[in-house]
C-alpha cells in the first residue's frame, strides 16, 4: 500500500470554513476512485490544504493524480500540488481495533 500526502496553497479568500464546506461537498465522489482505500481531507492554519490518501498501489495514485483531478486543482488553486509518496508498512486503526499489515510491506 502507498500513502500519499498532497498539499496545495489556498487562495486568501478560502478560509477554513469554506475549505471544509468544499471538502464535505466532494467527499462522496472519492468513494468511487479505483484503488483508493481512504482519504483524509486536511487544512492548516497557514493556508495550505490537501489530503492524506491511502492507496492500494502507486499506479492507482499516479493515475488519479494525473487525470481530471489535477486539472481541477490547477483551476481552483492556481498551482500544481506537492505530492509525496510513502510505502505503508503497517496501519494502527483504532476505530477498527486492528493493526493492518499490507501485503506490499511483508
Amino acid at each position: 500500500m502507498i500513502t500519499a500526502i498532497v498539499q496545495y496553497r489556498l487562495p486568501p479568500q478560502i478560509d477554513q470554513e469554506a475549505c471544509a464546506a468544499h471538502f464535505r461537498k466532494i467527499a462522496p465522489d472519492f468513494r468511487a476512485v479505483p484503488g483508493l482505500v481512504r482519504k483524509q481531507f486536511i487544512y492548516a492554519e497557514d493556508g495550505w490544504a490537501g489530503g492524506v490518501y491511502l492507496w492500494e498501489t502507486r499506479a492507482d495514485a499516479e493515475a488519479f493524480y494525473s487525470g481530471p483531478w489535477l486539472d481541477g486543482i490547477r483551476e481552483r488553486y492556481g498551482m500544481d500540488p506537492q505530492i509525496k509518496y510513502f510505502q505503508t508498512a503497517c496501519i494502527a486503526d483504532n476505530a477498527a481495533a486492528a493493526v493492518l499489515l499490507p501485503q506490499a510491506a511483508e
